[in-house]
C-alpha cells in the first residue's frame, strides 16, 4: 500500500511541477531519485544520481540526436529551406490554393533534413507566410497550414522522437525512421488534398499566385540538389543497410556542413553560430533524457508499467478498444505536454501493454509519434501554434488554432487509416537489407 501510495504521488509531483514551470527533465529526476529514495535508500538513489547523466552523455546510441540537429541546422543555415520552397512555389503557386500546396511540399522537404517540428514551423513562418499574404491568402488559414506542415518534422525521418523511441524500447532506430515516410506521404497527400478542397468551397481565402514559366520550373529544381543528395544518401543508406542511423546521422551533419561550404553559404561565423545553437538543443534534450532515465529507476521499483500492463489487459473491451483508450490519452497529454515528455514518461509503461497485446513495436512507434504529432496543434499548448504567433505576432493563437482546426480532423482521418492498415508504416521496414 505504501508503495502504491509513493507511485501515485509521485506522479501528481510530476505533473505539479510541470504545471509551476519546472524544466521537465529536472521534474522528472527530481521525482526519480526521491521515490527510489524513499522506497529503497537514499544512498543508492545518489549513486544513481552520479552515474546516469554520465552513462546517458556519453552512450554512442543517443549520439544520434545532436547528429541529426547539427544536420538541420547546418541545412538552415545554409538556405535550403527557401529553395525547397521557391521550387514548390513554382510548380504549384499559380494553382488555387497553390502556395499553401507548396508550403506543405517544401516543409516535407524540410522535415526530410531537418527532423524537428519546431524548426520547420519557425523556418517556414518567415519564409511562406509572407508569400501568401502577398498575394491574398487569409492569414489564418496560412497560419494553420504552417502549423499542419510543421507537424511534419518529426513524423518524416530523421527524427529525434523517433529515435528516442527506439532507444527507450531497443528497436531499430534505422526501421522506425523509414517505417515514418509511408505515414509521412500519406500525411502530406491528405493536406494537399484538403487544402484543394477548401480552394473549391471558400476560393475567396486561397487565391492563385503567379505562374512560373518553364525556365524558371527547371532552374528551381536545380536549386534543390543538394536537399535530394542529402536525403538520399541519408535514408538510402540506412535502407540499404550500408549504416546505422548513428552512421547515418554523422554524415549527415558532414554532408550538410560540406555542401554549404561548397556553396558558398557557410562561413566560419555561420558553422560556429549552428554549433553553439545545436549544443544548446542537444543539451536540453539530453536533459530531459536523463531525467526520465532517473524517473524510469522510479517506475521500475513501483512496477508501474506491470500493474498498468495488468489492468489494461484485464479490461473487457478487446485490444483495440485498448488502443482507443491509449491513443485518447496521449490526445490528451498532447494538448498539455511537451512530445519529448509525452514519449519519455509513457511509453516504458505503455509500451509493454501493446507488446503483450500482439501489436508490432516498430507501427505502434508511428502511431504514438503520429499523437505527439497532433499535440503540436492542439489547445491548450500546441507549441507549433505558439512558435508561429511568436514571429507572426498580428495573428492571435484564436486566429491560428481556427486555421489549423480542419488540418487536426484530417490527421484524425489518417490515425484511423493506420491503425487499419499497418502495412503502410510497415511495408518499407519489412523490405529493408
Amino acid at each position: 500500500m505504501e508503495q502504491d501510495l509513493i507511485a501515485i504521488g509521485g506522479f501528481v509531483a510530476l505533473f505539479a511541477m510541470m504545471v509551476l514551470r519546472v524544466p521537465v527533465g529536472v521534474a522528472m529526476g527530481i521525482v526519480g531519485i526521491a521515490g527510489f529514495g524513499l522506497l529503497a535508500a537514499f544512498q543508492p538513489a545518489l549513486n544513481l544520481l552520479a552515474q546516469s547523466p554520465i552513462r546517458t552523455v556519453t552512450s554512442y546510441e543517443l549520439a544520434v540526436i545532436p547528429m541529426f540537429i547539427l544536420m538541420g541546422s547546418f541545412a538552415t543555415a545554409a538556405g535550403m529551406s527557401r529553395e525547397l520552397f521557391r521550387a514548390s512555389e513554382a510548380w504549384l503557386g499559380h494553382r488555387r490554393g497553390g502556395l499553401a500546396m507548396a508550403t506543405v511540399a517544401a516543409c516535407a522537404g524540410f522535415a526530410a533534413i531537418n527532423g524537428s517540428s519546431v524548426a520547420t514551423a519557425a523556418t517556414m513562418t518567415n519564409v511562406a507566410l509572407p508569400e501568401m499574404r502577398r498575394f491574398g491568402y487569409n492569414g489564418s488559414l496560412s497560419a494553420g497550414v504552417i502549423a499542419a506542415g510543421g507537424t511534419l518534422g518529426i513524423m518524416i525521418p530523421p527524427s529525434v522522437v523517433f529515435a528516442l523511441y527506439g532507444i527507450l524500447t531497443e528497436q531499430d532506430i534505422s526501421k522506425l525512421f523509414i517505417a515514418g515516410i509511408g505515414p509521412g506521404i500519406v500525411a502530406v497527400t491528405f493536406y494537399m488534398l484538403l487544402i484543394q478542397m477548401i480552394g473549391i468551397l471558400r476560393p475567396d481565402l486561397l487565391p492563385r499566385g503567379e505562374k512560373a514559366g518553364w525556365n524558371e520550373r527547371l532552374h528551381s529544381l536545380r536549386d534543390i540538389w543538394a536537399t535530394i543528395l542529402l536525403f538520399v544518401a541519408v535514408i538510402g543508406g540506412m535502407y540499404g543497410g550500408v549504416f546505422t542511423a548513428t552512421e547515418a546521422a554523422g554524415c549527415g551533419a558532414v554532408g550538410a556542413l560540406l555542401i554549404g561550404i561548397l556553396r558558398g553559404r557557410l562561413n566560419w561565423k555561420k558553422i560556429c553560430d549552428c554549433l553553439i545553437e545545436s549544443v544548446r538543443t542537444s543539451a536540453s534534450i539530453l536533459t530531459i533524457v536523463i531525467g526520465a532515465f532517473l524517473f524510469g529507476y522510479f517506475l521500475v521499483i513501483t512496477q508501474t508499467p506491470q500493474r498498468v500492463s495488468d489492468f489494461l489487459t484485464g479490461l473487457p473491451i478487446g485490444r483495440y478498444g485498448i488502443l482507443a483508450l491509449i491513443l485518447a490519452m496521449y490526445v490528451v497529454l498532447g494538448a498539455l505536454m511537451d512530445e519529448l515528455a509525452i514519449i519519455l514518461v509513457t511509453v516504458p509503461i505503455i509500451y509493454p501493454v501493446m507488446i503483450q497485446l500482439g501489436f508490432d513495436p516498430i507501427w505502434f512507434g508511428v502511431i504514438v509519434v503520429m499523437q505527439t504529432t497532433l499535440g503540436m496543434v492542439t489547445p491548450p499548448i500546441g507549441i507549433n501554434v505558439f512558435v508561429i504567433n511568436s514571429i507572426a505576432r498580428d495573428l492571435s493563437l484564436g486566429q491560428i488554432y481556427k486555421g489549423v482546426a480542419p488540418f487536426i480532423l484530417v490527421d484524425i482521418l489518417r490515425m484511423i487509416l493506420l491503425v487499419a492498415f499497418p502495412i503502410i508504416s510497415l511495408f518499407l521496414p519489412n523490405h529493408m537489407n
